[in-house]
């Protein structure tokens, strides 16, 4: 079957399907396998210590893949500057580059003049309307229902992507609480013209880095099994529930401030769960399709099972093409 759309068009690819940023777990390995596999794979570029490793995870990508690619840009992450990073990314010739948690105008301005696709996430209509008016190429719209940092109105993925589908004249990708055919489905039924999964691209074989104690606990996971975190700093962020999450919950009660939960919230709290597998001393983001996974497929397998699931919908609904 078809699966074109104005995303797969924009960015080259055979499926409509988006590989997350995924902090400190995006690298070469998965970031190839999704594209070899028709999506879009991606790099976390803010979790590399330097533009030469950037420039090195980029190159040994392309020595996996001779498929797109895009390189995510967490720019609010630990406030570190992105420029130069963004600098490496275009010397490489990088031609998509997504943007998260925070303020994309000055990467906007570092693009102008390049044919680079830019796409930013955004979780309210203002956020995707002020991303179509930067000259965002497309906007990835994630709902309540997702893993990592979220927006603070609490807006579903099934409100939120018909909502800015009616916003703005761009492409919109859903993203939140989707992890197989079914969801992606129901996100194009909704307008959306394509999809990006985070949670579900940490439970596949290539996500080399994530601790098999963290794919585990994804597997175990409930749709219940996860929690909001960093809401007293108004910066909400869903991760899957253990008991460092509830250390942060309790201290969260008493409203301590940044400082209070830095140490609980950090860079390395994140590693220590995701790389090392312990929960007491750390924690790692999931989003509530944690609640959805049952295996650890290859990226191809899951591609396959979820295009497979889409056509058995699209004959569904009477659609042959």
């Amino acid at each position: 079957m078809i699966w074109e759309t104005r995303v797969t068009e924009m960015l080259g690819i055979k499926y409509p399907i988006i590989q997350g940023g995924l902090a400190y777990l995006a690298y070469s390995e998965l970031a190839a396998a999704v594209s070899n596999a028709g999506g879009l794979g991606q790099i976390t570029a803010m979790s590399l210590g330097s533009p030469e490793e950037l420039r090195s995870e980029i190159r040994k990508t392309r020595a996996k893949t001779t498929h797109p690619f895009g390189v995510n840009f967490a720019i609010g992450q630990q406030g570190r500057p992105f420029s130069h990073m963004l600098d490496a990314a275009m010397d490489e010739g990088i031609g998509i580059v997504t943007m998260t948690g925070g303020n994309p105008a000055p990467l906007f301005d570092q693009l102008k003049g390049t044919s680079v696709k830019k796409l930013v996430l955004t979780a309210s209509r203002r956020q995707a309307e002020k991303a179509e008016h930067l000259g965002a190429d497309a906007v990835i719209a994630v709902g309540q229902e997702g893993g990592g940092h979220l927006g603070r109105d609490d807006t579903g993925t099934m409100v939120l992507i018909p909502r800015i589908v009616q916003a703005v004249s761009i492409p919109v990708i859903a993203s939140g609480g989707i992890a197989d055919g079914k969801g992606m489905m129901a996100a194009l039924a909704l307008g959306a013209e394509g999809i990006e999964m985070g949670t579900r691209f940490i439970a596949v074989k290539e996500c080399v880095h994530a601790h098999e104690r963290y794919k585990e606990d994804l597997l175990k996971a409930s749709e219940t099994g996860t929690v909001l975190i960093k809401k007293s700093l108004g910066a909400p962020a869903r991760a899957i529930a253990n008991t460092w999450t509830e250390e942060i919950l309790n201290l969260e009660k008493q409203n301590p401030g940044y400082e209070a939960l830095k140490m609980y919230i950090s860079g390395e709290a994140n590693k220590k769960y995701i790389y090392e597998g312990i929960n007491s001393q750390g924690y790692g983001w999931a989003g509530q399709s944690a609640g959805l996974i049952h295996d650890i497929p290859s990226a191809e397998e899951l591609f396959d099972r979820m295009l497979h699931e889409g056509e058995v919908i699209r004959k569904q609904w009477g659609i042959q093409a």
